[in-house]
């Protein structure tokens, strides 16, 4: 004979835990404490087992018979009610530690930072992250389709930011790739994004080209008094032309003296492969004189206040606006483009 609630409520504790039947299988376990649990027996593969869903009063008795109907559904499929449940609990669990967040951290700080991939580019990964966790971080990465992307790429674009927006859709299809890989997701939902951003207008870094307005800017130079590094980095600048980071970065053991060449290691460079620069008989006479203004080891270009950091990305430009050479005009990274 089936149970009702009045009959529930009335069950008490005994010195032995004991069971009182409903029907199908399921039954309200008793025990000495006063709780009843409500429990489901069933048979799989030939094997007697047990499936607790949970307390009365919390789970009525038409939830419990709810839930005992779903799981005498699965057995008939073939399916077994108990393992099935535990397979929802463990993708629960993966879900909460492989977010997007956390997957990404995972791809800095391990692949990323363990390839040796320049701090400028890890910096941006980083600020990539940050840009896409408030709408997509918390999220486990296989529940994440194209829509919900697009929609936290939009946001982006709709501020404005239309390079960022794409610059974060790339830095998310690496780390879908990533967790594909570790089979943590089925697929990069990003990749067939690539259309639906708004392709931002080519921006060019300025730079000065006539020979005549050269010659001002290195005339300017010369007459430009500033902390000795910054003179010296303004100096050496027009000769070698490498990017404003990797002048900045220049370690004094990557430079051999006697074949006169300063050689960039790969995780320094943009391109990932390993640059040499040849340096003329003026840039190593300027680089001698570097030498005695600074420590001489670490960092070429120290910042002002310590050598442990390199000189600030903004020095070079900021010594342009005060020499008189506008945004418009030049840029540290100009040099390359008159080059």
């Amino acid at each position: 004979m089936s149970l009702n609630v009045q009959e529930i409520k009335g069950f008490l504790p005994q010195d032995k835990p004991y069971k009182r039947y409903d029907s199908g299988g399921l039954y309200l376990l008793v025990k000495p404490n006063g709780s009843k649990l409500w429990q489901f027996k069933y048979r799989f593969g030939g094997i007697e087992k047990k499936m607790p869903f949970g307390a009365f009063p919390e789970i009525s008795l038409a939830e419990a018979r709810k839930r005992r109907d779903r799981a005498r559904t699965s057995v008939a499929d073939g399916v077994d009610p108990m393992r099935e449940r535990k397979r929802e609990k463990a993708k629960i669990r993966l879900g909460a530690e492989n977010t997007f967040a956390v997957v990404a951290s995972s791809y800095i700080e391990h692949k990323m930072v363990g390839e040796g991939r320049a701090e400028a580019t890890l910096k941006k990964a980083r600020w990539f992250l940050e840009l896409l966790t408030p709408a997509i971080g918390n999220m486990p990465l296989d529940d994440l389709d194209p829509q919900m992307m697009l929609a936290a790429l939009k946001k982006l674009e709709a501020r404005g930011n239309l390079e960022t927006a794409k610059k974060c859709r790339s830095f998310s299809s690496r780390v879908f790739r990533y967790g594909a890989a570790l089979g943590l997701c089925k697929s990069d939902p990003t990749a067939i994004l690539q259309g639906a951003l708004i392709t931002p207008k080519a921006r060019h870094y300025a730079a000065i080209l006539e020979p005549e307005k050269l010659g001002q800017l290195l005339r300017a130079i010369d007459d430009f008094e500033c902390y000795p590094v910054t003179k010296l980095a303004l100096k050496i600048a027009p000769h070698i032309f490498v990017r404003p980071g990797e002048l900045r970065h220049g370690d004094w053991s990557e430079i051999d003296w006697e074949k006169a060449v300063w050689t960039i290691p790969a995780g320094k460079m943009k391109a990932r492969r390993t640059h040499a620069v040849p340096l003329s008989r003026q840039v190593l006479e300027l680089f001698r004189e570097l030498q005695s203004v600074t420590i001489g080891t670490g960092y070429m270009f120290p910042a002002f206040h310590t050598w442990k950091r390199p000189m600030s990305e903004n020095t070079i430009n900021a010594s342009f606006r005060r020499m008189g050479f506008t945004k418009d005009e030049m840029t540290a990274h100009g040099f390359r483009s008159t080059a």
